[in-house]
Formats: structure tokens, sequence, C-alpha cells
């Protein structure tokens, strides 16, 4: 189904920034690589279902650039490497993610290689439910990188760039599909500041070359989980790692950076270093059950309209909210959605 212009014309489309809870029925709530309860056609079919009531759910809450909520993957970055060669899952190895805490990973034993479609007939689905313009996300290159342990080309910069090169291909084919936003996610780009400048910036650019659709990249502070927040507090009274980022980004190719705001210690007058891209501005917290209000959501966009003009801001979450129930995610949506239509009748 081609995508149409009904909220394409008007200021402050929302979006979300990636996963939604998924129904009990297809996997455990409130888990990250929960597993899937159904096997073989059923779970093809439980997916089908799961991602028509997302779009449902986003639409009933004015969200304009819908998503699958990552309805059809168990992780928004494991899910994608389980699928390439060169990879080894059963003999895993411990290293520290993102500098935060510890974890067990695949381990890269040979080439990298893409030897299939892995998202394409998701996002080719995805397009098929919804006469709305529809977002897909992937990994970053850099925090897939971060989410492996390599014994094969023993540099990070070298299977970063096998990875843009495989995410290209990929998206590519999103693109032929009819995907009008790409976004690769980044957290990674949170840590890594100096591999950002001396090679994160060209490993991206790499993955989207070519690209007709837009294209976003994801940086954030992480999902509401206890080794994310009990980093954040280790950050001071001042978030300002995108000040690192933000002039890099400004003067790439990438058209989009959806970042985290809302109840954070980022200073937003940062996002004014971002001149000429599009700003999503996290403006729901995935770090609590609490749901915004509408007045709340519509506080955060003023506050960036400061320094962002409206017609390239987008009213985002901060992050993925698979953490959280169906109820709050609703809840939540509900609010992103209210909150930029009190914004949009204020601007007339």
């Amino acid at each position: 189904m081609p995508s149409t212009p009904d909220t394409a014309s008007r200021i402050l489309q929302t979006t979300i920034a990636g996963s939604l809870p998924k129904p009990s029925w297809l996997a455990p709530p409130s888990q990250l690589w929960a597993p899937w309860q159904l096997e073989g056609q059923r779970l093809v079919e439980g997916k089908h279902d799961a991602v028509r009531l997302a779009l449902a759910e986003q639409r009933r809450a004015g969200i304009d650039i819908a998503s699958d909520g990552e309805q059809t993957r168990r992780h928004f970055v494991t899910t994608f490497i389980e699928a390439l060669e060169g990879v080894d899952f059963e003999h895993k190895r411990t290293v520290r993610i993102r500098q935060r805490y510890d974890a067990d990973v695949p381990v890269v034993v040979g080439p990298v290689a893409r030897t299939r479609p892995i998202f394409v007939e998701d996002a080719r689905f995805l397009r098929s439910q919804t006469s709305r313009r529809v977002k897909f996300t992937l990994p970053g290159p850099m925090t897939m990188v971060d989410t492996l342990y390599d014994e094969h080309y023993k540099s990070r910069e070298k299977l970063a760039m096998e990875f843009a090169a495989i995410l290209n291909a990929e998206a590519r084919e999103m693109d032929a599909a009819g995907i009008d936003v790409i976004q690769f996610d980044e957290p990674a780009f949170n840590v890594y500041m100096d591999e950002v400048r001396d090679w994160g910036i060209a490993a991206l650019e790499k993955a989207t070359a070519g690209l007709k659709c837009k294209t976003a990249v994801h940086i954030c502070y992480g999902y509401g989980i206890k080794a994310n927040t009990d980093w954040k507090k280790t950050l001071g009274s001042e978030w300002r790692q995108y000040e690192s980022t933000f002039p890099l980004l400004a003067a790439s190719k990438i058209d989009q950076v959806s970042l985290e705001c809302a109840n954070s210690k980022v200073p937003l007058e940062l996002i004014g270093m971002l001149r000429g891209k599009d700003v999503l501005v996290g403006a729901i917290d995935v770090a609590t059950s609490t749901v915004e209000t509408p007045e709340d959501v519509a506080a955060t966009i003023r506050a960036a309209m400061k320094y962002v003009e409206p017609a390239k801001l987008y009213p985002c979450t901060n992050c993925g909210m698979v953490p959280l129930s169906r109820e709050v995610a609703a809840g939540k949506l509900k609010a992103l959605g209210a909150g930029a239509a009190l914004v949009r009748k204020e601007l007339g």
C-alpha cells in the first residue's frame, strides 16, 4: 500500500523511536530478548497480527509516521545479527556492553555476510498495512560491533565497515519496498565519541549510501532498564554527550536525528547544533511507567522550538518502550499525539 499525504503537510509530525510492547500471546511482557510463545506458521501469523495491532494503536493515538513497533524481532540488534554468516551464537564470550554492564555475546569467527534479505519481507508487510508514512528501524554499525566479541577482524572499524555494507544492502531493498524513513539505532554514539569522529559517521553514511528515502539515526541513553538508569546517575548534573556528536551529525548526510529529551539532563540548547537536520525530539520518558499528560509533552515541544523551527521538529519517544506494559505504552502514545496537537493548535 503506497503512502499517502494524509498528515504529511502538517507540522510537528509525531513518530516513535523504536519498539512497542508485544502482546502476551506473542512474547512474555516487559522483557528484552523475550522468547516467542508461538512456532512455525502460527508465529508468522502472530507477528503479522501484532504489527496490525501496533499500527492501530498508533493511528488511534494520532502518530503520523508509523512503525511496526519491532513486533517481528526479539531484539533490535541481535535479531539482525542472527541472520548473518560468520557469527557464532553457540560459544559466547563475556564483554562489557557500552561500558555499562557485562553480557554474554556472540563471537565473530569469520567474514560476516548477508546471504539473504533479513527484515525486507517484514518491511513489505508493514508497507502493505497502512497508507500513512512508515519508518523501519535497523541497528547501526557501531552498536552492532559493540554487541559482539570479535575474533576475526580484530578491528572495530573494519568490522563496522563490513556491517555498514550489509546494512546498506538491506536498506536499499527496504527503500525499494516503499519505506519512507529508515532509522539506524546507534546508542553507542553516546559512549565512544572518539570513534564516532574517527570512523562512526563514515560507517553510518556508508550504511545510508544511495537511499532515496529519509534517513535517521537514533541516539539515546538506552531503554528504561536498571543498567541504563544506573549509568545515567553517574553522568552528573548535565548530560553533554550530544555536544560531541551533534556537530558531526550536522555535517553528515543523515537527514534526521532522534534523541532523548524528556526528563533528561540534556541541556536542550544542544539541539540547536543540529541546524539543517530534522530533529526527532524525545518527549516521552520510557524509563518510567508514569504516563505523561498532553501538557507535559507540549511543554517539551515548546522548549525544543526555541532551538529548532517547528517544520523541522518531530515529537517522538526517548527510546523503545518494549520493557513497559501495553497499557502504559498506549497511554504514552496518546499523550504524544495529543501533546503535539496542542502545540499545533497554538501555532495555528
